[in-house]
C-alpha cells in the first residue's frame, strides 16, 4: 500500500506568532457582543460589515499579488487567520467562499480583466460569492452535471438547476459549473465554469431552502434561458473539470473541516469545570488529541499549497476525518452532560448543543460526501 505523504507543517515564526496575537485582539474587539449561540453558527454567520472590516485590516486576499489588492503573505499566515476566525465563531460567511476558493480560482484561471474586476473587491470584503456546483439527483457526482450553457454570439444561454447554494440570496456572484458541450454521459468532457452575477442575470430565479434548524443558508438556483455575457467564461471552455478539481482542493483542506463545532467543545469544557470525573477528563483529553492531530494535518496542507504542490489527496483526508470528528462531538457531549438540546434555552450550553445537533448531519455532505472522498483516497493509495 502506498503511504500518503503529509509533510511536516511549517514551524511558527516570530511573524506568525505576532500575527496571531494581533488578529486575536482584532477579533476580541469585533466580536465582543457576539453570544455563544451566535458563535456556534461558525462560518454560516453572515455579516458584510465584519467582512469589510477584515478587508480594511488586510486579512483577506492575504496570499494574492498586491496588484490585485492582495498582501503577498504566505498560505500558512492565511491559515492562522482562518483558524482564529473559526475558533472565535466569527461571522465570516460574506467573504468566506470568495476568499477561500473563488478568488484563487479567478487568480489562477481568469483573464486579466476578470482579475482586475473581481480580486480587489474580494480582498476589500466587498464582494460575496456562493458555490454553483451541486445539482438535484446528483449528490456529489459533479461529473453528472446537466446544467447547460450554449454559446450564442457574445452571450451564453444557461438552462438547469443548482441546489444547496450557500447564501445565493445574499451573495453577489457564483462560479457556475456547467456543460458547454456533449451530455452527462461524457462525464468530465465538455464542462466549463461561468461567473454568474446573482443580482443582474435575466432568467435566474433563486428559491430558499430552509434547513432543520429553521435557518436560511441554502438555496436552489433555477436557470431558464438565462443570459450570461461570454466574457464571464472562467478559464477555457471545456476545461471545467480540471478547474473545479483545483477549486475543491482549497475547499476541502481548511480548518473549517474540523472546527465547525468548536463552540460546543468550548461550552462542554466550561460546564465540566470543577467536576471530579475521570470519564470526563479522559474523554476531553481524547477529543483534544484528535483536534491536535487534525490541526497538524491541515497545517501541513497549507504548507503544500504554499509550495504549489497538488494537495487534492491530503485535502480529501482532512475533510473526511474532520467531518467524523465534528459529527462525533454532539454525541460525546450528550454522554457526558445530562442536558437536552434546546434552541430556546437561556443557558449557552443547551442552545449551542441544539444548533450543532441540527446542523452536523450536513457536514459530511458539504465539500463532497464521505463516499466520494474515500474514493479519492482509495485511488491515491492505489487500491482503486
Amino acid at each position: 500500500m502506498t503511504a500518503i505523504p503529509f509533510p511536516a507543517p511549517p514551524a511558527d515564526s516570530t511573524e506568525v506568532i505576532a500575527l496571531r496575537g494581533t488578529f486575536r485582539a482584532f477579533l476580541d474587539q469585533q466580536l465582543k457582543d457576539r453570544t455563544p449561540r451566535q458563535r456556534s453558527d461558525n462560518w454560516y454567520g453572515y455579516d458584510r460589515g465584519f467582512s469589510r472590516a477584515m478587508g480594511q485590516a488586510g486579512y483577506l486576499g492575504m496570499t494574492w499579488p498586491k496588484q490585485y489588492g492582495g498582501h503577498e503573505r504566505s498560505a500558512f499566515e492565511r491559515a492562522v487567520i482562518v483558524e482564529e476566525c473559526l475558533a472565535a465563531g466569527a461571522p465570516v460567511g460574506a467573504h468566506w467562499i470568495a476568499d477561500r476558493q473563488s478568488g484563487p480560482s479567478i487568480l489562477k484561471f481568469g483573464t486579466e480583466a476578470q482579475k482586475q474586476a473581481f480580486l480587489p473587491r474580494i480582498a476589500a470584503g466587498e464582494l460575496s460569492f456562493g458555490i454553483g456546483m451541486s445539482e438535484p439527483d446528483s449528490g456529489s457526482d459533479l461529473a453528472a452535471t446537466r446544467t447547460k450553457a450554449v454559446k450564442d454570439g457574445d452571450v451564453y444561454r444557461v438552462t438547469g438547476t443548482k441546489v444547496w447554494t450557500s447564501f445565493a440570496h445574499e451573495a453577489d456572484y457564483v462560479i457556475l459549473f456547467c456543460r458547454t458541450s456533449g451530455t452527462p454521459a461524457d462525464r468530465h468532457m465538455g464542462t466549463s465554469q461561468l461567473l454568474i452575477d446573482l443580482k443582474n442575470t435575466p432568467g435566474l430565479t433563486i428559491k430558499p431552502i430552509i434547513d432543520l434548524a429553521g435557518q436560511h443558508h441554502f438555496n436552489e438556483m433555477h436557470f431558464e434561458d438565462a443570459v450570461v455575457p461570454a466574457d464571464m467564461l472562467l478559464g477555457e471552455e471545456g476545461q471545467g473539470w480540471d478547474q473545479v478539481m483545483s477549486e475543491l482542493a482549497f475547499e476541502r483542506s481548511g480548518p473549517e473541516r474540523f472546527l465547525s463545532s468548536i463552540e460546543l467543545m468550548v461550552q462542554l469544557i466550561e460546564v465540566l469545570k470543577g467536576r471530579d470525573s475521570d470519564a470526563a477528563q479522559i474523554t476531553v483529553g481524547r477529543v483534544t488529541a484528535r483536534l491536535a492531530v487534525l490541526r497538524r494535518l491541515s497545517r501541513s496542507v497549507a504548507g503544500m499549497l504554499q509550495e504549489h504542490q497538488n494537495a487534492n489527496l491530503q485535502a480529501a483526508i482532512v475533510k473526511d476525518v474532520g467531518a467524523l470528528f465534528e459529527q462525533a462531538l454532539p454525541d460525546i457531549a450528550r454522554e457526558l452532560i445530562d442536558a437536552e438540546p434546546d434552541p430556546r434555552a437561556a443557558g449557552a450550553y443547551a442552545s449551542v448543543l441544539a444548533n450543532i445537533v441540527h446542523n452536523s448531519p450536513s457536514w459530511s455532505l458539504r465539500g463532497g460526501t464521505r463516499e466520494i472522498l474515500r474514493g479519492i483516497i482509495a485511488r491515491g493509495l492505489g487500491t482503486r
